[in-house]
């Protein structure tokens, strides 16, 4: 018929409860075809996308592996760079450690992670880093080890603050803050054995029997936060993580025998600023000193600083 639309409409059987066929009718303004997923089809899909994710998650992991891996590389290469600048403004001699407790002649070592000490060794001596790297690393992640479970609450803040860091969340005055890396300059350690002093680096000259050793990942055992555990900045394979205390940063921990150690990818950098990777067959233990001059060391058990693995070609 002229002048009227036909509309296309198609038929479908029902069975009534009798058995009777009775034709239905549905229109659609697209046409009879009315497509949708069934059950099968979908199950396909998911079983399709399941497949994908598990081949792509694998190598997206380890991309982000890689990339926090560079991004160590780079921040150790910096803080080289930044405490030769130091050493160059300042008599060739690079800062003082911070790590270190106590005062004027009665103080010893302490664990070579520490950012910022609990108090001065000396009113002409600073208890933080930044005090004197600031004017050369601006942004606090640059000490700080990316591959570390989490980022310490008030990492940038408490570096800003240098020496007047107070930590908001308790009543103490003037708090202390451990970090993920190790630092080495003008750092005295035990190792034992026929040379039992490791003497950091004093400055880009040194040379004789300091190392050149300046950064480290921090990997150690028996600490008194992880004791008869593996700790480090690196994620260490079937290992928890470990909180962040109010003073103390988050790390990687592994139960473990200390003979055996667990394969783990670490980072050092020197004094003439290359940066090498190393792994735990390839390393000696250091301990930290209880007396300035380095020894005897802080023996095991409850409070033990525990030890601390740099690498073997360091030690001199």
């Amino acid at each position: 018929m002229e002048g009227k639309k036909i509309g296309k409409r198609c038929q479908s059987i029902s069975v009534r409860a009798g058995g009777a066929k009775r034709p239905q009718t549905r229109s659609g303004a697209l046409g009879c075809p009315q497509s949708a997923f069934t059950l099968v089809e979908l199950l396909v899909v998911i079983s399709i996308v399941s497949v994908l994710m598990g081949i792509l998650l694998p190598a997206l992991n380890g991309v982000k592996r890689q990339a926090a891996a560079l991004t160590g590389m780079r921040n150790q290469r910096e803080v080289a760079t930044s405490v030769n600048l130091f050493a160059a403004d300042n008599g060739d001699l690079y800062p003082p450690s911070v790590a270190t407790l106590g005062v004027q002649s009665d103080w010893h070592w302490y664990d070579p992670t520490v950012l910022i000490g609990k108090e001065k060794r000396s009113p002409q001596m600073h208890r933080a880093m930044s005090a004197y790297l600031h004017p050369y690393i601006s942004d606090a992640k640059t000490v700080f080890c990316p591959s570390a479970p989490k980022q310490y609450q008030y990492l940038q803040e408490s570096w800003d603050a240098g020496d007047a860091w107070d930590n908001p969340d308790n009543e103490l005055h003037l708090d202390p803050v451990d970090g993920t890396y190790c630092f080495f300059w003008n750092y005295i350690g035990y190792l034992g054995g026929p040379r039992p002093l490791f003497q950091g680096p004093r400055g880009p000259a040194s040379g004789g029997l300091t190392s050149q050793l300046l950064i480290t990942d921090y990997f150690g055992y028996g600490h008194w936060r992880t004791p008869g555990s593996f700790a480090s900045c690196e994620k260490l394979p079937g290992g928890d993580i470990l909180p962040e205390q109010w003073l103390e940063s988050a790390w990687w921990r592994a139960t473990g025998d200390p003979d055996a150690t667990p394969q783990v990818k670490l980072r050092a950098a020197y004094t003439d600023g290359h940066v090498q990777t190393y792994y735990p067959n390839e390393v000696s233990a250091l301990r930290v000193s209880m007396r300035p001059d380095g020894v005897p060391p802080f023996p095991d058990g409850s409070g033990s600083r525990g030890i601390f693995f740099i690498p073997r070609n360091a030690v001199r």
